[in-house]
């Protein structure tokens, strides 16, 4: 067996050059948009956190940005906590409805789909984190058109 000769990592080291910036830093010219979509189940695989994480640092360089909730996506907009709502039964229950809330507290909109909300979840849409906008199931596709025809940048994500 080869001897691996060195000190074991320890709390503060760094393990990569996390400064190197390959690419400039993009800044939204002044009108640009983003829309951030979500077709996907809350907590199935890290996606709900991430993209929440993509429109808030889209929303910050500038871009006038929005999330779209739909179908299965729905369920990431919902109230939640045990034992009631808004209680955080272990740490990091609530991050991504926190994420959501920081979101709109930084001027960022979202949406979610009604017919995905009563239809496939039996929810009304008082079961939405406050401040995300319930919309018609015609203005899914509609959004993402006139998100196109602005060529904003989109990023969508489906998972099941």
């Amino acid at each position: 067996m080869p001897a691996v000769n060195r000190d074991m990592n320890k709390d503060g080291d760094f393990l990569v050059d996390y400064e190197e910036k390959v690419f400039e830093d993009v800044k939204a010219n002044p009108g640009e948009k983003a829309l951030v979509t979500f077709h996907g189940v809350a907590f199935e695989g890290s996606i709900g956190l991430v993209n929440t994480l993509v429109a808030t640092r889209l929303l910050r360089k500038g871009y006038e940005t929005s999330i779209l909730l739909y179908g299965p996506g729905v369920t990431l907009g919902f109230q939640r906590g045990f034992p009631t709502l808004g209680d955080e039964a272990f740490p990091g229950h609530l991050l991504v409805n926190k994420r959501l809330a920081q979101f709109m507290a930084e001027g960022g909109k979202i949406y979610a789909c009604r017919f995905s909300t009563q239809a496939l979840y039996g929810q009304t849409e008082k079961a939405f984190i406050p401040g995300i906008i319930p919309i018609n199931p015609l203005d899914v596709l509609d959004i993402v058109l006139l998100h196109g025809r602005a060529n904003a940048v989109q990023i969508h994500s489906w998972n099941l």
